[in-house]
Parts: C-alpha cells; sequence; structure tokens
C-alpha cells in the first residue's frame, strides 16, 4: 500500500492542474477516478470546474455517514517543481501537500473500506478548491450532498483542525468633490475621505504583530478614477479581505457602523466560518484512533485559511481538517512526510472500520 500511495502521489504531482489548466484538471481528475472503477461514480460540472461523487450502490444515499473530501487543483509553482523528487524520507512537488500526496492516501482508505462498512460512505474529488471551491464542493452542497460527518485532507500535521475562519470579500466607496488640486478647500478628497474610514477600521481590526486567533482585515486593493495629479479625486474604492473568527458574530454589521455618511459597501463574498464543535463525536473517535496509532496526543486546534469544509456549514454537516506531516505550502520547497502517508492512510482506514461497531450512531444502507 505504502508504494501505490507513493507512487500516486507522483503521478499526481507530475500533472500541472493549475486553476486554468482545464485540460490538466481532467486529466488529473480522470486518474484518480480510474483507480476507483468499482465503485459508482457520480460527475459534476458547472462553469467550467469538473468535480466526482464517489459510493457504492447505484444510488447515491440520501446522507452519507462520513464523507472524504479532497482536491486536485493547487496553487501554481515553478516549472521544475511540476517532476515529483523524494529526498530521504520527503516526497518534494507542486501542491504535493495541498493536498496531492494526502488525497492519494485517502483514496486508497476509501477503496479500502468502502465495500466494508455497513454504512453510507462517500469520497468528493474537486478541482476547484483554490478558487474557493464555488463550482465544486458548494455545488454538490447544492445538488443535495449531505453527511453526518465531512473530513477534508487539508495539511495539517495530524492535528484535528475543526473551526477555521470565514471569509468576507467587501468593496467600500467614497464619494467627493472635485476641484483643482491648488485650492483643495473648494473639494473634498475622497481618498483622505477613506484613509479616515480605514484607519478606525483599523482600530477595530488591530494588525496583529504574531499569530493570534483574531479577526483580521487586508486592505487589498485602492482605486480611484481620477488619473491627474493637479485633480482632487472625487471617488475611491478599497478592496478588503476579512477572515473572521467564528466567535466575532455580526462582523458586516460592525464595518457598517464604521461607514461614515454617504460611503457604499458592496459585499463580493461572505464565506461562513468553520465551526464543529470540538466534543463531537466523530472529532472524538477520530481523535482516539489517531492517538493510538501515533502513540502521541493528538492536537485540536482552528486554522486560519479556510478550506471546502465551510460549504456544508449551512446545512449543518459538521466537518474538519485532517491529514499528514508536511510543511511549505505554496512555497518552492513544498513536501510531504512519505511514513505520514501510510500513517494517514491507516489512520483513515482503522476510522471508517471502528465506525461500525463504536458508539458513533450508524444509519444502515
Amino acid at each position: 500500500m505504502k508504494e501505490d500511495i507513493l507512487n500516486l502521489a507522483q503521478e499526481f504531482v507530475s500533472i500541472p492542474s493549475n486553476p486554468d489548466n482545464t485540460e490538466a484538471l481532467a486529466t488529473i481528475l480522470n486518474l484518480a477516478l480510474s483507480k476507483l472503477s468499482n465503485f459508482t461514480i457520480e460527475r459534476f460540472e458547472r462553469n467550467g470546474a469538473t468535480s466526482a461523487l464517489v459510493y457504492v450502490g447505484p444510488v447515491r444515499p440520501k446522507k452519507f455517514k462520513v464523507l472524504l473530501n479532497g482536491h486536485l487543483d493547487i496553487i501554481p509553482g515553478k516549472p521544475e517543481q511540476y517532476t515529483p523528487v523524494v529526498k530521504g524520507k520527503r516526497l518534494y512537488g507542486v501542491g504535493v501537500m495541498d493536498m496531492k500526496a494526502n488525497l492519494a492516501s485517502m483514496l486508497y482508505a476509501f477503496a479500502e473500506t468502502a465495500h466494508k462498512v455497513s454504512y453510507p460512505l462517500g469520497l468528493q474529488l474537486v478541482t476547484d478548491e483554490e478558487l474557493g471551491g464555488f463550482d465544486g464542493t458548494k455545488y454538490q452542497v447544492e445538488q443535495g450532498v449531505r453527511a453526518d460527518f465531512v473530513l477534508t485532507s487539508e495539511p495539517t500535521n495530524f492535528d484535528i483542525v475543526y473551526k477555521a475562519r470565514g471569509i468576507i470579500w467587501l468593496k467600500i466607496s467614497s464619494r467627493g468633490k472635485t476641484a483643482h488640486g491648488a485650492y483643495p478647500w473648494r473639494g473634498e478628497n475622497a481618498i483622505w475621505t477613506m484613509h479616515e474610514f480605514l484607519a478606525a477600521l483599523k482600530k477595530q481590526y488591530p494588525i496583529p504583530t504574531k499569530e493570534k486567533w483574531v479577526t483580521t482585515v487586508n486592505v487589498a486593493k485602492i482605486e480611484t478614477n481620477n488619473q491627474s495629479l493637479n485633480k482632487i479625486p472625487d471617488d475611491c474604492t478599497v478592496s478588503l479581505d476579512i477572515r473572521y473568527i467564528p466567535e466575532d458574530t455580526n462582523v458586516l454589521q460592525k464595518i457598517k457602523k464604521l461607514l461614515p455618511k454617504g460611503f457604499s459597501m458592496e459585499v463580493l463574498t461572505d464565506e461562513p466560518a468553520l465551526d464543529t464543535d470540538s466534543n463531537n463525536s466523530y472529532i472524538q473517535a477520530l481523535q482516539g484512533v489517531s492517538s493510538k496509532i501515533l502513540k502521541k496526543k493528538i492536537t485540536k486546534r482552528g486554522a486560519f485559511g479556510s478550506s471546502d469544509a465551510r460549504h456544508f456549514g449551512r446545512y449543518k454537516c459538521p466537518g474538519i481538517e485532517f491529514g499528514p506531516i508536511g510543511e511549505g505550502i505554496g512555497s518552492d520547497n513544498e513536501w510531504v512526510d512519505i511514513p505520514s502517508l501510510e500513517k494517514f492512510n491507516t489512520i483513515l482506514t482503522t476510522f471508517l472500520l471502528e465506525l461500525d461497531i463504536s458508539s458513533v450512531p450508524v444509519k444502515k444502507r
């Protein structure tokens, strides 16, 4: 099994499945599905993004007990990174830990257990997670895919991530009054007015100087239609990337209260935070299995970035992120620990099989 996982991971890395490479995305999805020919494969497509749902039986279960989720698209890397390299116990390559090697391990765990368990188990493969997962995981959820528990194999170094920050993208616009730059008292500079708002926003949400579980606001872009240096701009728009913790409720309302008169706000994206009960029975079961196999205490924590698990939150389907050991996500030296891939596979296989005999409620097929 170890060699199968490693070989598939290397095959995955060699395919340049960048978000804009539709041919490579189709190729890698078909490669993954070729390992699952003895299962029902349901395909989805929206806005050019393809995904698949894999399960046992001719009819999709109304609700899966456990749904394993993974993405095959990646943050693009340098040309040489698409050639997988093994150095010692590490496999290097673009997207190897986010999450091609993880997914290879999870795929084989699903194939090993899905025909053995008495409950409905599913595998969800998507190709647009790096773009937000709106036409992959989210689309499948909108088409009725549900689960009692969702596990996405994001890289976590065997920590269990049960909460993650939500995403809000905003455009804030201010209006002013134009005039000649030599006579500023005759106009109202929209950029200065915007500056005052941003100062108030920064006071509300200070920029942390170190890793801290708080809501953060990134000013991603500042724009004006004014192209003249001797003219007072009468418009200014800022684009904000807000990452909010589940505990911070009513973020939009708080920002609206800061808006001066005449300002407008456009919500581009409002994605929920991942917020699963840390005492969830599935988490406890996974924590117990992982601790036994790894022979160490398993940490439960929050994540600063988001994953496709959040798309299930709106439908009260609890989810987590859980994956093997690695580092360098999105960097020139992304790697995954090869022995941890086999351990990840063993943990998932044991966890899925033991659900049949555990106290976690099982709905028979």
